[in-house]
């Protein structure tokens, strides 16, 4: 059957912007972005101080910086993903590197701060976030010689009216519909047949998922001869609220078996919301294993991977620089991680399968955020209710 609910219901202004992990949320203001690396990394839990993994190179800089988005290096999201890339090619290969965290929030702070990376001896930045996409738009003309990676968006100004990537600017976006997809085909495929997608703002990047995830679901429950139901929302932002914990607490206690909770801290209001019932939840972006007992598995897009490519390009002389790179199942730019996964009869060997058939382009999923009015998902055994 055709699910016209969703497709009509998913309207939405369109944010030319693509999510994240989606961060379009205020935060408390961050260390002042001058602060010595040994400071901030002393804050991290997961990282000894920077300074003393990283020293400066001959003319007292760092050559590779990475401007923190909202939030730490330890976010278990964009952040730390890219961070934890940037920091294994350096370490790797001897060369100085040190992050930067922006006092606000603001384009002008981000701007200032990618400033003071590029003082600080930087020669490629890495700006992880669609937050990054005006800034990025901007210094890359005012540091013509220094490099950008920039993570999940593409450059622009303030109104959208022109998009520039410069050649030293590697924007790098990813596909996920196929991340979303393996998640919903693996949890149908595990015996569950009542599920919830709780997403955050409804920007392309979350519809991808969303999209993705309905049509894995659907893909298995034919595959099994069985019926799916999927609880449908956008809470409109990136924040944890009590709106979205009581929302997806009252999912569970009408049978919902788990939640994909796509949208930043969203999915900690799922996770709270879950842990009180004892049910489960699929987490986003980078592997949220850690965060809760009920995250089951996480629908990833490997950040460190991209990221650790960038700037081996960038070292090798082949930066991708003034086009998009896409990173999907082919070039292993998403995912799920199995090693941590708590499915109960969805195997290795069964992922490895799927896996290797999106990798070849065998499998087809409908993506088209672009017109969000008229996208068409054709399901033939799952229903969509979508929830205000």
């Amino acid at each position: 059957m055709k699910s016209k609910l969703i497709s009509a219901l998913l309207c939405v202004s369109m944010v030319a912007t693509m999510l994240v992990g989606c961060g379009a949320k205020e935060a408390p203001a961050a260390p002042a972005a001058e602060e010595t690396a040994t400071e901030a990394a002393d804050t991290a839990e997961t990282e000894a101080p920077q300074a003393t993994a990283s020293e400066a190179n001959a003319e007292g800089g760092y050559e590779l910086a990475l401007v923190t988005d909202l939030g730490t290096i330890d976010d278990k999201s964009f952040n730390q993903g890219a961070w934890e890339g940037m920091k294994k090619y350096a370490e790797e290969n001897g060369i100085s590197y040190k992050y930067y965290q922006p006092q606000e929030g603001t384009t002008d702070s981000y701007v200032e701060t990618i400033g003071l990376a590029v003082e600080g001896g930087a020669k490629l930045v890495v700006c992880p976030g669609f937050l990054f996409e005006e800034p990025v738009f901007i210094v890359q003309d005012q540091y013509p010689d220094v490099h950008f990676i920039l993570l999940d968006g593409e450059p622009h100004n303030g109104d959208y009216s022109e998009f520039k990537t410069n050649d030293t600017v590697m924007p790098i976006l990813f596909q996920e519909d196929q991340a979303g997809y393996l998640a919903g085909y693996a949890a149908v495929k595990d015996g569950m047949t009542k599920l919830g997608f709780m997403g955050g703002m409804a920007v392309p990047a979350v519809i991808r998922y969303g999209y993705g995830f309905v049509q894995g679901a659907d893909a298995a429950a034919k595959e099994l001869g069985v019926n799916v139901e999927v609880m449908y929302n956008y809470t409109g932002a990136f924040a944890a609220t009590p709106e979205a914990q009581a929302m997806a607490a009252s999912w569970y206690q009408n049978g919902t078996e788990v939640v994909f909770g796509c949208g930043g801290a969203v999915g900690n209001s799922v996770m709270a919301a879950a842990e009180e019932a004892g049910t489960k939840v699929i987490g986003v972006d980078v592997d949220q294993s850690g965060e809760s007992d009920t995250v089951i598995t996480s629908a990833m897009k490997m950040l460190s991977n991209s990221v650790y490519d960038g700037v081996k390009a960038f070292y090798d002389g082949s930066f991708p620089g003034g086009q998009t790179s896409v990173f999907t199942a082919a070039n292993d730019g998403v995912g799920l991680p199995m090693e941590t996964s708590k499915f109960e009869s969805f195997t290795q060997a069964d992922y490895d399968a799927l896996f290797a058939d999106m990798k070849a382009g065998k499998i087809t999923i409908n993506n088209n955020t672009e017109d969000s009015t008229t996208a068409d998902l054709t399901l033939s055994n799952t229903k969509v209710s979508f929830v205000e």
